[in-house]
């Protein structure tokens, strides 16, 4: 019977060893595959460079590339991305936490009146170009800072506080956002400004309650000249119609006067011409129109003759008359 040496490898250290080769080639595929696969993301884009040289951009999905030789940047160009000024963000839920620790120095701002405003503003961008993003500007997220802050003094160093603080907020936020985006371009950022948004614009603490009375001033100013506004449509368009109405009734007025006038007017002259043709008839038939119109008038009546020696009985016959009906 056969004795083994005190040496002998056993069979299965023999079988390790021999396969080592294998596992060797086994791992550096592994390797290869991990560096040479890769996935990028519906919202990202990928930028190859060999030996640090920009060499393609690879879209969404499975990729390839060389191992070892090219390296990959993945860029969001599709994530909307965002720069907060004057606050920060500590926790985003549904109740959202806010700090302005550390951040006085760039929200306060000096106006055109040369007063002072705390102003919080956050740009909002999204990455443009990934080429200049990675290879035109050292860092563009601190330069692209570094503009807005520019942009956003400039603009508020050119209008009053009120102008800040009310009626000019969307225009600020507007013209800083266009200030942005050209300097952005003139300096290859690759970057695309969506918008800006003034967060709150407040004057500084210590002179808020002195402000704040100013402000409340101003409100009950308006009110008082609404009001002023509300009373002045409610009377003067009444009496533009009460004024309208006399004008009417007087012109009505005197177009009625005219016309009697014209009447009686023409009544005369066809009267005189008449008068003209037969002067004695004319003259007879106006006196007994008139003795016609008057004498009824006329209470107890006494007619004389020419000389008022004579009196007509008429009178008795009045008197009469009356007496009956006193006694009736």
């Amino acid at each position: 019977m056969n004795q083994h040496s005190e040496f002998d490898v056993p069979p299965f250290v023999k079988d390790i060893f021999g396969n080592i080769p294998r596992l060797a080639g086994i791992v550096l595929l592994a390797v290869l595959a991990w560096n040479m696969i890769f996935q990028i993301a519906s919202e990202e884009v990928g930028v190859i460079t060999r030996f640090g040289k920009f060499e393609r951009l690879v879209s969404p999905g499975l990729n390839f590339k060389m191992p070892f030789v090219e390296k990959l940047v993945k860029v969001p160009v599709e994530r909307q991305q965002k720069q907060e000024f004057g606050f920060r963000t500590v926790s985003s839920d549904v109740r959202s936490e806010y700090t302005k620790r550390g951040t006085s120095d760039e929200s306060l701002m000096l106006t055109g009146d040369l007063n002072l405003a705390d102003v919080e503003w956050v740009v909002q961008y999204r990455i443009q170009d990934p080429f200049n993003y990675l290879f035109m500007v050292r860092n563009p997220e601190s330069t692209l800072r570094d503009i807005s802050e520019s942009s956003m003094r400039q603009i508020v160093g050119d209008r009053t506080v009120n102008e800040v603080l009310t009626v000019g907020r969307t225009e600020v936020a507007h013209t800083v956002r266009d200030l942005i985006q050209g300097l952005v371009d003139e300096y290859s950022l690759g970057l695309r400004i969506e918008q800006v948004v003034l967060q709150d614009v407040n004057p500084p603490d210590p002179v808020k309650p002195a402000f704040n009375a100013v402000n409340q001033a101003q409100q009950e100013r308006e009110t008082l000249i609404n009001q002023a506004k509300a009373e002045y449509n409610r009377v003067i368009p009444r009496a533009r119609g009460q004024a309208q109405e006399t004008i009417q009734r007087a012109e009505g007025y005197a177009t009625a006067r005219v016309n009697n006038a014209q009447g009686e007017s023409a009544r005369f002259n066809l009267l005189f011409d008449e008068y003209m043709r037969a002067p004695e008839i004319t003259k007879r038939r106006i006196y007994l129109e008139t003795m016609q119109r008057v004498i009824p008038q006329m209470g107890n009546k006494i007619i004389t003759d020419q000389d008022g020696n004579n009196v007509i009985p008429l009178l008795q016959m009045q008197l009469s008359q009356g007496q009956k009906k006193e006694s009736n």
